[in-house]
C-alpha cells in the first residue's frame, strides 16, 4: 500500500513563509483528507524530518514558493525535475534544510517516488504571524488543489 505524506515547511513567524501552518490547520479541521494520509508541520526542522519519510511513496510539500519576479498570490505547482531545481534556489534557514533532507533521503533510500511542491508566491516575509492579503485570498484555492492531488494519489 502506498503511503502519502503532506509536509508543511516554513517559518510561522515570517508572515507568508508560514503559509503551510495555516494550510495544514485548515486541512486538519476540514475532514477533506483521508485518515491514512499523514500531515506533518515540519516548520524549519530540516534533517529532523527524515524519520517521517520512512515508507513514503507520495510526498506533497506545502511551502511559500518565492520565485524571483513572481506575482504575489500566484499558486505554484512543481513536480519531477522542477523540485530539485526549485530547491537549489532556496536561501532562508528552512530552505537550506529541505534540500538537505531530500538529498539525505536519496542516500538512505527513503526518497519518495512522487514529490510535488504546492505553494503560493509570497508578498511578505516580514515578521508577523498573519498572512498577507494576496496570500490569504488564495488559501482556499490551494487547499482545493491539495485535496485534488491527494484524491488522485490515494484513490
Amino acid at each position: 500500500m502506498e503511503k502519502t505524506l503532506i509536509l508543511g515547511v516554513g517559518n510561522y513567524l515570517m508572515s507568508d513563509d508560514g503559509l503551510s501552518v495555516h494550510v495544514l490547520e485548515r486541512l486538519q479541521n476540514s475532514g477533506l483528507i483521508p485518515d491514512e494520509v499523514e500531515m506533518v508541520d515540519g516548520g524549519t526542522c530540516g534533517l529532523d524530518l527524515l524519520r517521517y519519510l520512512e515508507g513514503v511513496t507520495n510526498l506533497i510539500i506545502i511551502d511559500a514558493v518565492n520565485r524571483r519576479g513572481g506575482v504575489p498570490g500566484t499558486i505554484i505547482r512543481l513536480e519531477g525535475d522542477q523540485v530539485p531545481a526549485y530547491l537549489s534556489l532556496k536561501i532562508s534557514p528552512h530552505d537550506i534544510g529541505l534540500p538537505d533532507l531530500l538529498a539525505t533521503a536519496k542516500l538512505r533510500d527513503l526518497y519518495p517516488e512522487h514529490i510535488v511542491v504546492l505553494g503560493i508566491q509570497p508578498a511578505s516575509l516580514e515578521i508577523s504571524v498573519s498572512l498577507s492579503p494576496q496570500v490569504e485570498e488564495k488559501i482556499d484555492t490551494l487547499i482545493d488543489l491539495i485535496v485534488q492531488e491527494v484524491v488522485e494519489l490515494v484513490v
